[in-house]
């Protein structure tokens, strides 16, 4: 048991606040995530002149991998869809290391646009 200023801890409430706290953490970490790859979707389309469909993209893969530093963080893989004139609807694919792009896949039919996008 540990005392903190008259309050009585047991070890297990303590492991219990510190894995809420970890997913908290996550939660707001991959809410972050999403939004970045949102902008980079969105940056994409309109350099591309295509319309982002359903203004959304979605986590297809979460994996740990080790940026430039050597440091643990989390690898993740965004899918979204977008079109030319609403003809049809094409995928994409935007993937991050931590909080950098590392690449930003379109398919737009008879080729298909890679790009790394470092800033």
């Amino acid at each position: 048991m540990l005392a903190l200023s008259g309050y009585n801890f047991h070890m297990n409430e303590i492991l219990f606040l510190l894995v809420l706290l970890a997913v908290i953490w996550f939660w707001l970490d991959s809410m972050r995530a999403r939004e970045l790859a949102l902008q980079a979707a969105r940056r994409a389309c309109k350099q591309q002149e295509m319309q982002l469909l359903d203004e959304t993209v979605a986590l297809i893969k979460l994996r740990l991998g080790r940026d430039d530093s050597g440091h643990v963080v989390w690898r993740r893989q965004f899918r979204f869809e977008f079109t030319h004139e609403g003809a049809n609807r094409s995928q994409g694919e935007v993937g991050f290391l931590g909080r950098q792009i590392t690449s930003l896949y379109m398919d737009m039919g008879s080729f298909a646009l890679h790009e790394l996008d470092n800033d």
